[in-house]
């Protein structure tokens, strides 16, 4: 874990959170590298819409990275969320940018234990 997490600090690029509700319809977000909070499991800030109801009734989900620059390098990340967290204290102190409007909705911090780490491209599952 300790190497994903310099990983993510140390490689920019752009991240796709891809989750599903309980009938199977699928959503894809664009988010920002995880947050690495406690050994096994990492986080991402969320506010309370598409990917956050989805993961209230199917908690798979998968985190797609690109490393910027030429061709296709990066990380899939297949994940299973353990719980959620409304801390804003906690929330404000993590976050990475700053919005004008952060105190109109409510946001989440949710945990996620990872199943599998994969390649960008190829690996098996």
């Amino acid at each position: 874990m300790k190497k994903l997490q310099e990983y993510f600090e140390s490689i920019k690029g752009i991240g796709v959170l891809a989750t599903a509700d309980s009938d199977g319809k699928v959503d894809a977000a664009i988010y920002s590298s995880p947050h690495f909070l406690e050994e096994g499991t990492l986080a991402f800030i969320m506010r309370d819409r598409l990917t956050h109801h989805n993961l209230k009734s199917n908690s798979s989900a998968t985190f797609l990275f690109v490393e910027e620059g030429a061709g296709y390098k990066g990380k899939r990340l297949f994940l299973r969320k353990v719980r959620e967290d409304k801390d804003s204290a906690l929330i404000n102190k993590i976050k990475r940018r700053k919005y004008t409007d952060d105190n109109e909705e409510p946001t989440f911090l949710v945990y996620f234990a990872i199943d599998k780490e994969l390649p960008l491209i190829g690996g098996s599952y």
